[in-house]
């Protein structure tokens, strides 16, 4: 016999006690009479006490069957309850939701529009975590994370939120001293500043409409694994580089860096946030996730910088 309470005899027990009838419990749940019978003998076979007298017209409790109907009873109308809650909060989102973002993506594009969210989720809190390390969402503990890029293969479930472009640049100061790359082979006579937040910093790959492809092994004196570690060098004119849009996109529209090689594209990734794997996911999470998807790919809507002249 199992150490653990008969928690299902004990609710078939208080249904027919409040029924005053298995048949009519039997409808009420759903069950077969004979399935009620069965779970009501199991139960005082467990009890080693009878619950019922029982004849062809009337079910009666034993004093036993007394002492243990209110408790029964009790049970119940706790576990309904506990269950009200739990659905309750899986429908409305609340909370704490951890989510791990990369710092520069964070920083620039995240923070600035999490005040909007808090003030729709009122009894939704967030605690970002910013790293361009890659975290582990399930052995850390995040909810949820926002990864750039293109994905690996894993368990975890991933939803594209928008498009992450990426910008080959210069400064004008740059350009002016060694001159514009029209094609990417030129590049191996460029400095280059390597970006190690992509999979393969060493190599640049190359693409055009037209289907060409180029490769590239670029070759300069700084690397960092955070983009706008890049950016100082950059704006004084001391190099290329291949970072994402969201980092340059304020130094392209103040003319202080030119994109390059308009024709041109490395690889284009994306944004996603990713969930570990398991069970329905959290109000609060999707209602994170829905927010962010709506506000990111609304932000990014518009046409690319052109390659100036």
């Amino acid at each position: 016999m199992s150490n653990l309470p008969d928690l299902e005899g004990l609710a078939i027990f208080a249904k027919v006690v409040e029924m005053r009838s298995i048949a009519a419990a039997a409808s009420e749940l759903g069950l077969s009479a004979p399935t009620v019978s069965k779970a009501l003998s199991r139960l005082e076979k467990r009890l080693g006490a009878r619950l019922f007298n029982r004849t062809s017209r009337r079910l009666a409790l034993t004093e036993a069957g007394r002492q243990l109907a209110g408790r029964a009873q009790r049970l119940v109308t706790d576990a309904e309850a506990a269950e009200s809650d739990l659905l309750a909060q899986s429908a409305t989102p609340r909370g704490l939701v951890r989510l791990a973002a990369p710092m520069s993506f964070g920083l620039r594009e995240v923070a600035p529009i999490l005040p909007e969210f808090l003030a729709l989720h009122q009894e939704v809190s967030v605690d970002l975590h910013l790293s361009d390390a890659l975290v582990d969402l399930i052995g850390e503990g995040f909810d949820a994370a926002l990864r750039l890029g293109f994905l690996p293969d894993s368990s975890l479930i991933a939803r594209r939120l928008c498009a992450a472009p990426r910008y080959t640049v210069a400064a004008p100061a740059y350009l002016k001293r060694h001159g514009r790359p029209s094609h990417p082979a030129e590049l191996e006579n460029h400095v280059c500043f390597g970006y190690a937040y992509l999979a393969n910093p060493d190599i640049w790959h190359f693409s055009n409409a037209a289907g060409d492809e180029v490769t590239v092994r670029p070759k300069g004196q700084l690397r960092a694994n955070n983009g706008d570690a890049l950016m100082p060098a950059l704006l004084a004119g001391l190099g290329v580089a291949d970072l994402p849009e969201f980092i340059v996109k304020d130094a392209l529209q103040d003319g202080c860096l030119e994109r390059v090689l308009y024709d041109w594209l490395t690889p284009q990734g994306s944004l996603y946030l990713v969930t570990p794997p398991g069970g329905p996911r959290p109000a609060r999470v999707g209602a994170l996730a829905d927010f962010l998807s709506q506000r990111l790919a609304r932000d990014r809507k518009g046409s690319p910088p052109k390659e100036s002249e």
